[in-house]
């Protein structure tokens, strides 16, 4: 009888040992405009599970986002990278990238229509809870995420690493329906004191349940390994600034979905 107990805790081993995290990359569409997306999940689980978007930086939807992706998956979530531009938008120059951003938000409709495309895809997954949903995003992502949920999107969770923090409108009270959680540096010439005490009151003000976080000495683009190449002043990658943000999102969606 022991033998076979271990025999079979051997066996289960070995399938965990085998798992591995999926990806697939693929095209979808919001009105006229083809985007990328990039969804990646744990197949070794066989329950739904939480899923969580991925709205990326100005510079499109890149490896950046993608990776993010895949860690997520490997914390159990299903993971899905979205594109805010369009297919190929990707931006290596502070010019693109503003010329990017300046089109895909001069709408509202538009922005909003390329979220949700993404939104109804990663509900639709087989592998996600679609009743549990959080989207994280990356600087300009941060701020589309937020906004977002200012306009009533369903999502249970918000997280946002060194995002834009000014709403297009204000947070309404009962309207804006996640927790959020704010990580930002303190050395950010893009998102100041001002900006982030301003975000304060603005969620008090609406009853949301948010926390934010600073990391001292921080820049802008702090978790990007690549920011320090980009030419643009105030951006640079904080490895100590990236690893425990990283922890503090895992933790808070635990928080939030209780796995």
């Amino acid at each position: 009888m022991k033998t076979t107990t271990v025999a079979v805790a051997l066996l289960a081993f070995a399938g965990i040992a085998r798992a591995e995290v999926k990806t697939k990359a693929f095209d979808y569409k919001a009105g006229d405009t083809v985007l990328q997306g990039f969804i990646a999940w744990d197949d070794a689980l066989k329950d739904k599970r939480p899923g969580v978007l991925v709205v990326h930086e100005w510079w499109g939807h890149n490896e950046h986002a993608r990776h993010s992706a895949e860690k997520l998956a490997k914390a159990g979530y299903v993971g899905l990278a979205l594109d805010m531009f369009g297919k190929g938008k990707i931006a290596t120059h502070a010019q693109d990238a503003q010329a990017f951003v300046a089109e895909a938000t001069k709408d509202p409709k538009v922005t909003d229509a390329r979220f949700n495309a993404a939104l109804e895809i990663l509900k639709k997954d087989p592998h996600v809870d679609k009743a549990n949903i959080a989207a994280i995003g990356y600087c300009f992502g941060g701020g589309v995420a937020l906004n977002q949920a200012r306009e009533g999107a369903d999502l249970k969770a918000v997280a946002t690493f060194h995002g834009s923090l000014t709403p297009i409108k204000p947070a309404e009270k009962g309207k804006f329906k996640p927790r959020v959680l704010v990580m930002t540096g303190g050395a950010d010439p893009m998102i100041t004191n001002v900006s982030v005490d301003a975000f304060k009151k603005e969620m008090d003000a609406a009853g949301v349940n948010y926390r934010v976080i600073v990391y001292p000495g921080a820049k802008h683009a702090f978790t990007n390994p690549n920011a320090d190449k980009a030419g643009v002043e105030g951006l640079a990658y904080n490895a100590d600034a990236d690893q425990k943000s990283w922890a503090e999102l895992l933790k808070f969606l635990t928080d939030v979905f209780g796995k």
